[in-house]
């Protein structure tokens, strides 16, 4: 008697990086970016959704949002302690990127609009850092694989248009 021999396979899925609480932003975006399918990418945004997050990707994808600061690089020197001693977050500094953008602080002067910005660079780690440069001049996209139709299906809370 011949016993017919079964293969089993088994379903190997890619299990996805997990992050500490309050991740860095550069981190989410890293995750978001890597995953392959927009469904995947829309679930990790959706996972570690945030204020900050949220308000960048509003200033990089919304036209309506105009950025006051200069565009192309920024003179700044970038924060070199090692991670988690002395850096502050865009998680934490968002609430200030108003200042930035137009009709958000429009009594600041140029300089010290500048200056300010100079500052929350140096601050930064300097991943999250060249986020807020790339999101100043709406180039997020060129880093991360991250597109207005991903962001705009994981936030439909988000309103388009009508800012400036």
């Amino acid at each position: 008697m011949k016993m017919a021999m079964t293969s089993s396979t088994k379903k190997t899925t890619k299990t996805k990086e997990e992050l500490p609480p309050n991740p860095f932003i550069h981190e989410i975006l890293e995750i978001a970016s890597k995953q392959r399918s927009k469904a995947k990418k829309i679930e990790v945004l959706q996972e570690y959704a945030n204020p900050a997050l949220k308000t960048l990707f509003i200033w990089n994808f919304d036209d309506t949002v105009v950025s006051v600061v200069p565009v192309g690089d920024v003179p700044f020197n970038q924060n070199e302690v090692p991670v988690g001693t002395d850096h502050t977050s865009l998680r934490k500094e968002y609430k200030h990127l108003y200042n930035f953008v137009k009709g958000g602080n429009d009594s600041l002067t140029s300089l010290r609009r500048e200056t300010m910005f100079i500052q929350i660079l140096e601050g930064l780690h300097p991943q999250e850092a060249e986020i807020l440069c790339l999101v100043k001049d709406k180039k997020l996209q060129t880093k991360y694989k991250l597109t207005y139709e991903v962001v705009s299906q994981a936030f439909p809370d988000i309103r388009w248009g009508g800012r400036s």
